[in-house]
């Protein structure tokens, strides 16, 4: 059984997001203060977290970031606020998603069941490492087996989702892909997404991968179609 940790300050709200989840097959826990959420968040093993940006004591962004840095697990991140500045703030600390409130909890459900397989195909694999579990390109070594990455020589960490996209660009060079074409690709969650998402991870993986960001020499912007990884 899953386990899933709801960091929200609104007991009515968390309550109800508790229940049915727990009726769609997850053990949940509920915080509601950013002080607990962050220190069960950390301390404890969870699956998913789902994470309210507006909490007391300790904000949405800084559990994000502080959890992002100790765990490997989807953070989805519920906001009522609609300003694309707090989805991309929050998206580039190394959430996995964004969802807006009101939301529908089938809405909610899609994602949870989502961002859980995606993860789980992820971490699957145990096979031997053979060749192709690994990729060099122009100074870039990914080691697909250990999802690590390495860039001339030296381990950059990056989240799941950054990881992704950047297999994705690397074992499709000179191919050029729309932003929702990526978004479908990486995110799968098309009916619900927000395609900024992706402006976002590209703009995290230039400052990880890119000498100098600002003149890209691996991704490339194709003005007013997308992006390619340059062989």
């Amino acid at each position: 059984m899953k386990h899933i940790l709801i960091i929200e300050d609104d007991t009515v709200i968390a309550e109800v997001q508790k229940d049915y989840l727990e009726a769609n097959g997850y053990s949940v826990d509920v915080a509601t203060s950013g002080d607990t959420g962050l220190q069960k968040a950390l301390q404890e093993e969870y699956d998913l977290l789902i994470l309210d940006l507006m909490l007391p004591i300790v904000d949405g962004f800084e559990i994000c970031k502080q959890v992002r840095k100790a765990k490997n697990i989807p953070i989805l991140l519920v906001s009522a606020k609609k300003e694309d500045i707090d989805k991309i703030r929050g998206l580039g600390l190394g959430a996995d998603d964004h969802i807006s409130k009101p939301f529908s909890l089938g809405e909610l459900i899609a994602r949870v069941k989502a961002h859980l397989a995606r993860y789980d195909r992820l971490v699957s694999d145990s096979k031997p490492r053979t060749a192709t579990e690994e990729i060099r390109l122009r100074g870039i070594r990914i080691d697909k087996l250990a999802r690590r990455v390495y860039i001339n020589g030296n381990e950059v960490a990056f989240t799941s989702k950054e990881y992704d996209l950047l297999l994705f660009l690397v074992t499709h060079p000179n191919w050029v892909f729309s932003k929702t074409e990526l978004f479908e690709k990486i995110w799968g969650l098309d009916s619900y997404g927000d395609i900024a998402t992706v402006t976002v991870h590209i703009s995290k993986l230039r400052e990880k991968i890119e000498s100098d960001p600002a003149k890209p020499q691996y991704i490339e912007t194709v003005w007013g179609v997308g992006y390619r990884f340059l062989l």
